[in-house]
C-alpha cells in the first residue's frame, strides 16, 4: 500500500484496515454500520479501555506498527482476563497525521487482529481521525460465561499470592532499547510484544481466587491495588520470584539489580492471583507471597519491609516512552 494516510482519505483509510479483519462466532455483526454488535450470552459485558500515546507508551524507532498493535491488544485483553473473563472484542479508536504512511496503521491493524486470534476474541470497529500524535486508544470487551467477576477486594488473612507469566522481562528488554541495544531479543520482544496468559484469568476464577489482577504498573504496585481494596497487608517474598540468569546477565551489565525488574517493572501483563491457603495450584502457578492479616494501612511489603520503588505511574516525572 503506497502514499500517506492524507491521500488514502478517512473512508479509504476505514475500508483497508476493515478488510484485514478476521471475525469469532461472538460477532453478530462486524464494522460496517453505525454499531457492532457481539453476543453476550451471560446477559453481562466486562469492559476495559486503554490509550497508547506516541512518546510516552511507545517510540516507532523501538516498535513497528505491527508490535504496537499486538501490544495495544494484549494490554486491554489482560484486564478483561483479570477480572476472570474471556475476551470476545476489541475497539479501535486511532489518532493519526495525513503525513503518515498508509502502511502504518495497516500494519497496526494486522498486530490487533492477530492478538486479538490469541485470545479468541476480534476487532469489531473504531473509529480514525486527523491528529498531530499518534494515539491508539482500544475498548476491549468480555464475557464471564455465568461466572462472577473476580475482584481486588477480596483478599483474606491466610490466603497466598501467587502469579502466572512473565515478570521484569518488559523492563528489562526497555532497559535493553533505552541503551541502544537489540539484544537479548527474547528481553527485548517482551517488552515490544507482551504475552499476557489469557487463559489463567478465568481459570483462577474457576480454582477459587479470592482477588486478582494483571502486572501492567509493576507486581508491587499492582498488588498494592488489592491491598488497597481488600484492607490487608501483603508480603512478597523476594526469594521466591522468577530471575532468569540471562535477567541477571543484563542487570549486571547496566548497573540495575534484576529484583528490581521483577518487583517494580510493568508491562509484562502477568496474571497475579490470591488463593485460599488449600488450593492446589497448577504448576505453571508460583506462590510468591501472602496475606498477612487486615491492616489500617494496606500495604505491600517484601521480605517484611517496604519496598520503595513500587512501580510505573502514567503521571510520574519519570514515565517516558515504552
Amino acid at each position: 500500500m503506497k502514499g500517506t494516510v492524507g491521500e488514502l482519505g478517512e473512508f479509504g483509510l476505514i475500508r483497508e484496515l476493515t478488510s484485514r479483519l478476521t471475525t469469532t462466532p461472538a460477532v453478530r455483526l462486524g464494522p460496517g454500520d453505525d454499531a457492532a454488535v457481539v453476543a453476550a450470552p451471560d446477559r453481562r459485558v466486562v469492559a476495559s479501555t486503554d490509550i497508547l500515546l506516541e512518546g510516552r507508551h511507545f517510540r516507532r524507532d523501538w516498535s513497528t506498527a505491527y508490535d504496537v498493535g499486538r501490544k495495544a491488544a494484549a494490554q486491554n485483553m489482560a484486564d478483561i482476563a483479570a477480572m476472570g473473563a474471556v475476551p470476545t472484542a476489541l475497539l479501535l479508536g486511532l489518532v493519526v497525521p495525513a503525513e503518515l504512511p498508509a502502511t502504518w496503521p495497516a500494519e497496526l491493524m494486522d498486530g490487533l487482529r492477530d492478538e486479538c486470534q490469541v485470545a479468541g476474541a476480534a476487532v469489531v470497529g473504531g473509529d480514525v481521525v486527523r491528529g498531530e500524535t499518534i494515539t491508539v486508544s482500544i475498548t476491549a470487551l468480555g464475557d464471564l460465561r455465568n461466572a462472577e467477576p473476580v475482584l481486588r477486594s477480596g483478599a483474606r488473612p491466610g490466603d497466598v499470592v501467587a502469579v502466572t507469566g512473565w515478570l521484569g522481562w518488559s523492563a528489562a528488554g526497555h532497559a535493553v532499547l533505552s541503551r541502544g541495544f537489540r539484544s537479548p531479543r527474547a528481553f527485548v520482544e517482551a517488552h515490544r510484544r507482551p504475552e499476557p496468559p489469557y487463559h489463567a484469568g478465568p481459570a483462577a476464577a474457576a480454582l477459587g481466587a479470592t482477588a486478582m489482577t494483571d502486572v501492567s504498573d509493576g507486581l508491587i504496585a499492582d498488588l498494592g491495588h488489592i491491598a488497597e481494596a481488600s484492607g490487608v497487608r501483603i508480603d512478597v517474598r523476594s526469594g521466591a520470584v522468577d530471575i532468569p540468569s540471562q535477567m541477571s546477565d543484563i542487570g549486571q551489565a547496566v548497573g540495575v539489580d534484576p529484583l528490581h525488574w521483577v518487583l517494580s517493572g510493568g508491562e509484562d501483563h502477568a496474571i497475579a492471583a490470591v488463593f485460599p491457603p488449600e488450593t492446589k495450584l497448577p504448576a505453571r502457578w508460583r506462590v510468591i507471597g501472602e496475606v498477612l492479616g487486615r491492616s489500617a494501612l494496606p500495604q505491600v511489603t517484601v521480605d517484611g519491609a517496604p519496598w520503595e520503588k513500587a512501580g510505573w505511574d502514567h503521571f510520574g516525572e519519570e514515565a517516558d516512552a515504552g
